[in-house]
């Protein structure tokens, strides 16, 4: 789902529209084929990489969790800013139900609560802060990232002794391991390559949908990002809106650090460390604009998925890590280059519409 909001002092939204839908549509469909087209080639140069639970059962798992990292950056970017403490953010919250799941012995839903609440508030405070001082969001979330990187390691450090919780409650090694193969509805059962965890990926997509696509409040938060000026003079709360952004943004990171934890069956500090690249590449791949006013849900999706599949079909292939990096960056480059090209269009096409 591709959302955005013209700015009051340009056209109607309906005349927008008419302009710029075309193009979201096309740009999702390149990406699927783009996928489609890569899964493709790899399994004819390596016909491993189509092995359901060797291969694309990780990948899929790997792929549900940056997706949802995806998405809270993507949420912090439809209000124009972005969010630098992602992956430490992921790393406090999975902290809570690391802690909860070894000390308090709750069941796996409680911690993973836990887990989110713990996000929330700390995306919250990064919203205030921003919301209350007016310093920009790169300088407020690179702060709070350096400080939850203090304060994570410091607390695990004196409330374990291997620096992590390794407690597992009831029902996570399931989410670790089960595909939707174990679920079956009389002789009918799912796809073995398709893990359960992929479940929390489909619930935050399905919410964040209809958040921006069928509420108020959706739309403050992307007029909140193409015009924020506007959007005062409008009568929306912006300082508000900016502070629920980031509390979203904090909890999407919270619930991705528990699906990495659950990935790998423990809750370590360094969760989340390689979250900042992926975070950008998925949203901005999907066509959610930097500016902010404009998202796309499901294009997140399909940008997290190729940059999966590039990863996963060039490890197979033998391109080292330093290599891998070198060519994602490449994608990330050329992706904020054709975020620049379709801002620079957008305009364009709405000046000759007036």
């Amino acid at each position: 789902m591709t959302t955005f909001v013209s700015p009051p002092d340009t056209v109607p939204e309906e005349k927008a529209a008419s302009h710029r839908m075309p193009f979201w549509v096309n740009q999702r469909l390149g990406l699927l084929v783009l996928v489609i087209g890569l899964s493709v080639l790899f399994g004819v140069l390596r016909p491993a990489f189509l092995d359901q639970r060797l291969v694309l059962f990780p990948l899929l798992r790997d792929v549900a969790t940056l997706t949802v990292v995806a998405l809270a950056q993507m949420v912090a970017l439809s209000v124009g800013h972005m969010n630098l403490a992602v992956g430490r953010m992921a790393a406090f919250g999975a902290m809570f139900a690391g802690l909860g799941y070894d000390r308090l012995g709750l069941p796996m839903p409680v911690g993973l609560l836990l887990c989110l609440a713990a996000g929330a508030a700390i995306g919250a405070v990064t919203g205030w802060l921003i919301a209350r001082t007016g310093v920009s969001s790169f300088v407020v979330t690179l702060a709070m990232d350096f400080a939850l990187l203090g304060l994570v390691s410091l607390l695990y450090s004196a409330l374990t002794e291997d620096a992590a919780f390794t407690t597992r409650p009831s029902g996570i090694d399931e989410l670790r391991s089960y595909s939707l193969a174990d679920i079956c509805a009389g002789h009918i059962c799912g796809s073995p390559a398709v893990p359960q965890i992929a479940q929390f990926t489909v619930l935050a997509m399905l919410g964040l949908g209809f958040l921006y696509g069928c509420t108020r409040i959706g739309r403050e938060l992307l007029l909140t990002g193409a015009n924020p000026a506007a959007a005062e003079l409008s009568g929306i709360p912006t300082g508000r809106r900016v502070v629920l952004a980031h509390t979203l943004s904090g909890l999407l990171a919270a619930l991705a650090g528990f699906m990495a934890a659950a990935g790998t069956g423990t809750f370590r500090a360094s969760i989340g460390n390689d979250f900042m690249l992926p975070s950008f590449l998925g949203a901005v791949l999907g066509g959610t604009l930097l500016t902010g006013g404009v998202v796309s849900v499901l294009g997140t999706l399909l940008g997290t998925a190729l940059v999966g599949v590039i990863r996963k079909g060039l490890d197979l292939l033998g391109v080292g890590l330093e290599s891998l990096n070198i060519y994602l960056g490449c994608v990330l480059l050329l992706a904020l280059s054709a975020d620049r090209i379709r801002t620079v269009v957008s305009y364009r096409k709405v000046v000759r519409s007036t």
